[in-house]
């Protein structure tokens, strides 16, 4: 017998499975605690950082020539689109803020 297209695709079984976790589906697999905002900022703060020491470094390799400048591009391409994730995360936390503060009491 052939595998259900569910089963046979992960993308759909990923889905289903979070399906059944917004709803509270006691069948659902729930393996370890789910991570809290702050741990998701942080996380996508500290890869920020790393990328952005990592482009340094190449780029100080580059200059006494021990690197490929391809190699201080890609860097430099990944810091750069890290640092924009974060200052987007942190325009819609202040963006979140300030309607928080609009709303009346």
């Amino acid at each position: 017998m052939p595998p259900s297209p569910i089963a046979a695709n992960p993308a759909f079984a990923a889905y289903g499975e979070a399906a059944k976790r917004a709803v509270g589906n006691p069948d659902s697999e729930q393996t370890a605690a789910e991570p809290s905002f702050g741990d998701l900022l942080a996380e996508s703060i500290g890869e920020a950082v790393a990328a952005n020491r990592s482009s340094e470094d190449i780029s100080i390799q580059a200059a006494s020539g021990q690197s490929d400048l391809q190699d201080v591009v890609e860097a430099v391409n990944a810091a750069e689109i890290s640092l924009q994730t974060v200052v987007a995360i942190r325009d819609r936390v202040i963006s979140a803020y300030q309607e928080i503060l609009r709303m009346p009491i």
